[in-house]
């Protein structure tokens, strides 16, 4: 018999905190079901399994992320946006490290589940709505895309791990990344699509 009051969004939810206590892969769903009190079977009425659970994970951790970002850059543009908008990125991912994990982690998803989900669709919107404020068009707006994703992701994952070491503080480090990253899209070097890989 299923347990009244259990949801899949509660099972969810369960699952993103233990996720932020014990590690993104370390999620069990006997680990949920002991945090909700029901066995593991009781579970099953809710989600398929472990990677149906760590595909809702991810989508409710990118609406809440996309959330934040949205709340920060409101109104914002140039640098103010980036500054923000990074600003809120490294935030949560210090604040639920198993949760911005799912977001950083190719799951397959149920392609239904995924298109009721607007956190990813709004990301992306945001992201590429903040670098058009630049002027920037297709394709430097992919590019520019990935750069800001792999200098935050790299900048917060490397945080986590004890990677920054050095006497000077981190946060320093961090505002003049985002001050390069500024100059840099303010002064996009033209596309060069014709050259050699």
């Amino acid at each position: 018999m299923v347990r009244a009051g259990l949801t899949a969004e509660r099972v969810t939810i369960a699952g993103a905190e233990l996720a932020d206590e014990v590690g993104f892969d370390r999620v069990t769903m006997s680990q949920v079901a002991r945090r909700l009190g029901v066995k593991d079977a009781s579970l099953y009425a809710h989600v398929r399994g472990l990677e149906d659970l760590r595909g809702r994970i991810a989508l409710l951790a990118a609406d809440e992320k996309t959330v934040r970002i949205a709340d920060a850059t409101a109104g914002r543009s140039g640098r103010d946006a980036l500054v923000a908008f990074a600003n809120a990125w490294r935030e949560y991912a210090h604040r639920h490290p198993g949760r911005y994990t799912a977001t950083q982690t190719p799951i397959p998803i149920d392609p239904e589940l995924a298109a009721s989900a607007p956190g990813p669709r709004r990301a992306v919107e945001l992201t590429y709505g903040m670098l058009r404020g630049y002027g920037l068009a297709e394709p430097d707006l992919t590019d520019a895309v990935r750069l800001l994703r792999s200098t935050f992701h790299g900048f917060v994952a490397l945080e986590a791990a004890g990677g920054f070491a050095h006497a000077r503080p981190a946060q320093q480090s961090w505002t003049r990344a985002l001050d390069a990253l500024h100059s840099l899209l303010e002064h996009w070097p033209p596309s060069r699509e014709g050259d050699p890989a």
